[in-house]
């Protein structure tokens, strides 16, 4: 009975310790696709705007933009760096990626007109950027989603890599080779 007892307090103290953990503030998230039985994933983690709508991209908000910035490029999410897998070769825009796995960057020092920096540094947490990595850079499309976007998303889908936030999406186009 006395076993009993103790294991009941211990199972309801390890129940109220999980009961009491909260999410990340910015969840990772997974988007994927397969085209010609060849797999493409983009790992991230997805901050919120949090109130903070009209903050985001500004000179003194929450992602340093503009002139002087002191932080133009960008880890394109929160926490560890983004990272893209590829089972197969790409082209992403006019760049070249060869399988393998990467960590994707933006430069956002030009809020309007992102670039897209594909690094071959793995692993890495998201404010280690080292351009003597860069495989290479893709200007991106950029346009205004039709509602805010409240949590950081990347999408693939229709030979398109996006990646949307509050106000703004900036877009690659890609084919398998």
């Amino acid at each position: 009975m006395k076993r009993l007892l103790i294991s009941a307090i211990a199972l309801i103290a390890v129940c109220s310790l999980q009961a009491q953990q909260k999410p990340p503030a910015s969840p990772p998230e997974k988007v994927g696709v397969s085209v010609g039985g060849k797999n493409i994933t983009i790992a991230y983690s997805s901050p919120g705007v949090k109130g903070r709508e009209g903050k985001v991209y500004t000179s003194d908000g929450l992602i340093k933009t503009a002139h002087g910035s002191q932080y133009p490029i960008w880890r394109a999410g929160a926490n560890a760096a983004t990272t893209l897998t590829t089972d197969a070769d790409l082209m992403i825009g006019d760049l070249m990626v060869p399988k393998g796995s990467y960590t994707l960057f933006v430069d956002i020092s030009k809020p309007d007109q992102w670039i897209l920096i594909v690094n071959k540094k793995n692993g890495e947490w998201g404010l280690s950027y080292d351009p003597s990595q860069d495989l290479g850079k893709v200007a991106m499309t950029m346009s205004k989603p039709p509602a805010m976007v409240e949590n950081l998303k990347y999408t693939i889908e229709d030979g398109k890599i996006t990646l949307a936030w509050e106000d703004k999406a900036g877009s690659v186009s890609f084919m398998v080779h």
